[in-house]
């Protein structure tokens, strides 16, 4: 048995989600035999294949072993998936991932980063600092991270750094020691129908974190420190924290590694300040967090980012334009959930009105149905109002074939979106 309530033969349905690899990585180093399937391929799961974790492509091709004890989901998995279905029938019980995270969470001292904004940088850079401070953390994280090359890092098994989502309160199955909060904006707009429910949440983890614990946080934030009122556990203002220069772009970064600080000193009051900036100084970032991909054959630089929500999307652009002052910015913009588009939608135009030109995929639907009130091209039409270059494209292959002929040396291209609009950026950069 692994922790608590996690045996010896796993298997992952949506193995190639990033934390549900990362999960897959943890069960293997410590024993488990672990099987899996994802509906395509991906760097993740390349990933998994090179520590010999066999992953099925395709759910309706994949076989249950026989022996296997336990069914993993991801949450983009529905009930009504064959594999899920075939586990039924075998008398084989199931877990979401963040239950059976949780229960690892149970018996490690474990920190978990939470926020809207910056918790996959944030604890990136937490487990550089615990890691170079030779504290042998073991974390889990939502981006595969250049300095230990994985979504995943094997550690001691009772220290446990974790990236925790809010979504469906997922961050309430954890039991971290330390949380730490680095902001709170609304999102995830299909579950949360306000702020107020949103805020709900991030006060039941606050008030669950134990007295002997502490919450790392912005309290002069008045949307986070309304959440802070109950807690048992003191509260750390990580916003006073120095940091050194980083290679990362963006004041949004440095208060990521005020952040990590804050955490890493709170876990370890002793660790000195040479090994906590040393670390940040060397940290090399994360896939998909403004990471530098190539030039286009004109000779364009090409940059792919995560951003998905138009305060990311704004202080990436802000970000980029002081980096590169003298270059044309081109975005070209994923669309994620049509619930988000919709309900956030005005800020998105605003947002993607602040680049020189304006380029849309499709959205990617990931887990809804498309109900035709919101669009890429309703999108478009939108920012054309206020903007006079933005285009609504239908595939990647057109996107590709636009870029290619419309941006030049001057240019700065940046791929965004939660989705794989990442391929875009790979395609076109040699």
């Amino acid at each position: 048995m692994l922790g608590i309530m996690i045996p010896a033969r796993v298997h992952m349905v949506g193995i190639g989600g990033i934390g549900m690899s990362a999960l897959a990585q943890l069960l293997v180093s410590r024993g488990t035999t672990v099987s899996g399937s994802d509906r395509e391929e991906s760097p993740v799961t390349a990933l998994l294949a090179e520590k010999g974790v066999v992953v099925t492509i395709g759910h309706d091709q994949c076989v249950i072993p026989a022996d296997t004890q336990m069914l993993i989901y991801s949450d983009a998995v529905p009930t009504t998936n064959d594999e899920r279905e075939r586990a039924r029938e075998m008398g084989i019980p199931e877990k979401s991932y963040f239950e059976a995270l949780g229960d690892v969470s149970k018996s490690a001292r474990t920190i978990a980063v939470s926020g809207t904004h910056g918790k996959t940088t944030t604890t990136a850079m937490l487990a550089k600092i615990l890691a170079f401070a030779e504290k042998e953390p073991t974390v889990i994280v939502g981006s595969i991270v250049q300095d230990f090359g994985s979504n995943f890092l094997e550690g001691r098994e009772d220290l446990l750094i974790v990236e925790a989502c809010e979504y469906r309160d997922h961050l309430l199955k954890l039991s971290p020691e330390i949380l730490v909060i680095t902001n709170i904006e609304l999102d995830h707009t299909d579950y949360f129908l306000d702020l107020a429910a949103l805020q709900e949440t991030f006060r039941k983890a606050v008030n669950a974190v134990p007295a002997h614990g502490c919450i790392v946080a912005d309290p002069y934030d008045p949307v986070v420190a309304a959440v802070l009122g109950d807690a048992r556990a003191p509260i750390l203002d990580y916003t006073t924290q120095s940091v050194p220069e980083l290679a990362q772009i963006g004041e949004f970064n440095r208060m990521n590694a005020r952040a990590a600080k804050c955490a890493a000193r709170a876990a370890f009051p002793h660790l000195q300040e040479e090994y906590t900036d040393k670390a940040l100084i060397d940290f090399k970032g994360s896939w998909r967090r403004f990471e530098y991909k190539g030039e286009t054959p004109h000779g364009a630089l090409v940059y792919d980012d995560y951003a998905h929500h138009p305060t990311a999307i704004e202080k990436t652009l802000y970000a980029a334009r002081d980096r590169f002052p003298d270059r044309e910015i081109t975005v070209v913009f994923h669309p994620h959930l049509y619930s988000r588009t919709r309900d956030l939608f005005a800020g998105f135009v605003a947002a993607l009105s602040m680049a020189d030109h304006v380029v849309l995929a499709p959205v990617y639907a990931a887990r809804e149905e498309d109900r035709g009130d919101v669009s890429s091209d309703s999108l478009a039409e939108a920012i054309a109002r206020i903007h006079s270059d933005v285009h609504s494209l239908h595939s990647f292959d057109e996107i590709r074939e636009h870029l290619l002929m419309h941006t030049s040396t001057n240019d700065l291209i940046i791929t965004m979106g939660a989705g794989d609009i990442y391929k875009v950026a790979e395609q076109i950069a040699d």
